[in-house]
């Protein structure tokens, strides 16, 4: 059947009607701030100027040197270094995510060599997304202000049993193959982005300290990869095989906090 874009460009009613029906939930340790979105968006949009200046840096490095003189990988950390992150995760998943592709659109333009109109071109994407989603926050602070939207509820690190939340996670993507297989392609979205925030960012923080660089590879496979194969319509069998590279990953993760967890015990 055919298939739109995930994440068009939203009017305002559109918009509204998201912000309102949006799930009050966030993983990992995010800030009492996401509960009080009108104090702090002042700070957000310092942030997202904050980031626009370092996304600009790393380009600038590029166009005069190479890729390496540029750190692309920094622009993820830069990202994930601001209140704003939690912000516009906890209040509307799909600017969320489209900020995840844009900023894994200019990474792997400048990993690629592209040219600089195209790393340019990235550049422009991401800070489009980055300038809708602070669009998306203050609207959500208006919805906030009325009492329309519920509290974010806080959660602190890691689940009580992370290997648990990791199996559950595997489940899961699961059923993301069986939604798309079924052709609900919001359904399988959903799932992917709730199981992404409500369960594998609650672990990530355990894991970052056994291999921080399979936690980035987990992180672009919820954010893009697998929104990608769904939203381009790449075939069932496409979708399994992100599904199950996935899966391996997290059987990876499972096993490296079981020996973490055998030498904490022998250490004590």
């Amino acid at each position: 059947m055919p298939r739109v874009g995930l994440y068009p460009t939203i009017g305002r009613i559109t918009l509204l009607a998201a912000l309102a029906i949006q799930p009050a939930y966030a993983g990992g340790e995010v800030g009492d701030h996401v509960n009080h979105l009108s104090d702090n968006l002042e700070k957000y949009a310092e942030e997202v100027d904050w980031l626009i200046d370092k996304i600009d840096d790393i380009v600038d490095r590029y166009e005069k040197g190479s890729a390496g003189a540029a750190r692309p990988e920094a622009v993820v950390d830069h990202w994930e270094a601001v209140d704003f992150h939690a912000a516009i995760e906890s209040n509307f998943v799909p600017a969320y995510a489209s900020i995840w592709q844009g900023l894994y659109g200019l990474k792997v333009s400048i990993e690629k060599n592209s040219s600089p109109d195209v790393v340019r071109q990235e550049q422009e994407k991401l800070e489009q997304a980055l300038w809708q989603s602070l669009g998306a926050v203050r609207l959500a602070a208006q919805f906030q202000d009325r009492g329309l939207l519920e509290n974010v509820a806080l959660r602190q690190g890691a689940p009580s049993n992370s290997i648990e939340a990791l199996e559950e996670v595997a489940m899961r993507l699961d059923r993301v193959v069986a939604k798309y297989a079924e052709q609900l392609d919001k359904e399988a979205v959903t799932i992917v982005h709730e199981t992404y925030l409500n369960l594998f960012e609650g672990v990530e923080g355990e894991l970052i300290a056994q291999d921080a660089d399979l936690v980035e590879a987990l992180e672009k496979d919820f954010n893009v990869t697998l929104p990608q194969a769904i939203q381009n319509n790449t075939g069932v069998d496409n979708v399994r095989g992100v599904v199950v590279d996935m899966q391996g990953k997290i059987g990876i993760a499972v096993a490296l906090l079981q020996q973490a967890k055998k030498t904490k015990k022998s250490v004590f």
